[in-house]
């Protein structure tokens, strides 16, 4: 068997820890994998003396890549606003390195079931409200036209050109445009709050003794459309729960936003159509973005996902006239040929 390649990057990490001397008390060699995700960063769990903190975690940004700042900045943001995120303890900005407190290894996702669902996701809806509620105007970037049209253009770039093999006609390029335009007017007219992007059930954590839940990978945190969160938490590409129980607990949110004086809809039915016209936006992207993921870096383990984002988009597609040409794409896309209906 042919020997692995040096890690550079982990031996540079572990000489840092090491360097960090008895305020923290680091076993380097105790340095074991914690997660990795989407990005180039990488999370190592580490041994420490130091009371209180039997277990740390060190951050691998590779600088060339990615960039601590926002991490740092978004953590102290949420962190303001009464949540549970990883407090930064080090940082080494030049090596990209930050030394961050351990949130533990449950993922909401390794501890959901139907008969804890609705106090965690209670306490999601919860710690989300405060997260929105401490908006401020200028602090974060913008969720603005041209981010959100980037991520809609992964799926005819990566999901269907390059995982499907299919050239779309001209026709169905302009209908696809006008789903996205349609899409788009509505995210945009929507109240602009702080956004995570990724609050779903892999990135919130189950927690003994701290306010539930610990909230990880915020760092591409917006300011853009309310409903944004919500979908993530709800429609979690991850994991799929009866329509019934989503209603239940988005209208729990709902309630929970305006008794916070949040600027939701006033009428549900409203705000209902802009979480699931927002949602379509993430799983458009979602669909390019896990193609892209198996595609371009080599990563099949988000394959196993297409199959529930593509249900949620055809759902939401089939509900709207406005949508509904979208569902035509999808039918060619996938050979799927449907009855002719006639009305008289």
């Amino acid at each position: 068997m042919a020997a692995l390649p040096p890690d550079t990057r982990l031996d540079a990490l572990k000489s840092w820890v090491a360097s960090l001397g008895p305020a923290w008390s680091i076993d380097p060699d105790s340095c074991t994998p914690a997660s990795a995700d989407a990005s180039f960063r990488r999370y190592f769990r580490v041994n420490s003396a130091r009371p209180g903190h039997a277990t740390l975690i060190v951050m691998d940004a590779p600088p060339a890549q990615e960039d601590c700042r926002p991490f740092i900045h978004v953590s102290e943001l949420f962190g303001a606003a009464g949540v549970t995120v990883p407090r930064v303890l080090e940082q080494d900005l030049a090596q990209g390195f930050l030394l961050l407190t351990d949130l533990g290894h449950q993922t909401y996702l390794s501890r959901l079931d139907p008969a804890n669902a609705r106090q965690l996701y209670g306490d999601a809806a919860a710690a989300l409200v405060r997260i929105q509620a401490a908006t401020r105007p200028g602090a974060l970037p913008a969720y603005d036209r041209a981010l959100l049209q980037r991520e809609l253009d992964l799926f005819p770039e990566w999901y269907v050109a390059r995982h499907l093999g299919v050239t779309p006609s001209t026709a169905q390029q302009a209908d696809l445009r006008e789903v996205m335009d349609t899409l788009l007017a509505n995210n945009l007219a929507q109240p602009q709050v702080y956004v995570h992007r990724d609050y779903h059930s892999r990135n919130l954590m189950v927690l003994d003794g701290e306010a539930n839940p610990g909230i990880l990978d915020f760092q591409d945190a917006v300011i853009g459309p309310i409903t944004y969160d919500a979908v993530s938490l709800w429609r979690d590409a991850y994991i799929e729960w009866e329509e019934e129980e989503q209603l239940d607990w988005l209208i729990r949110y709902w309630e929970r936003a305006r008794r916070a004086g949040l600027p939701v809809a006033a009428d549900f039915g409203d705000f209902y159509r802009d979480f699931e016209w927002m949602g379509l936006q993430r799983h458009l992207k979602v669909l390019g973005i896990f193609a892209r993921l198996y595609h371009r870096d080599g990563k099949d383990g988000y394959l196993a996902n297409l199959p529930l984002v593509l249900k949620y988009a055809r759902q939401v597609a089939g509900r709207y006239s406005e949508l509904r040409k979208l569902v035509r794409l999808f039918d060619a896309l996938e050979g799927v040929e449907r009855a002719a209906g006639y009305t008289f």
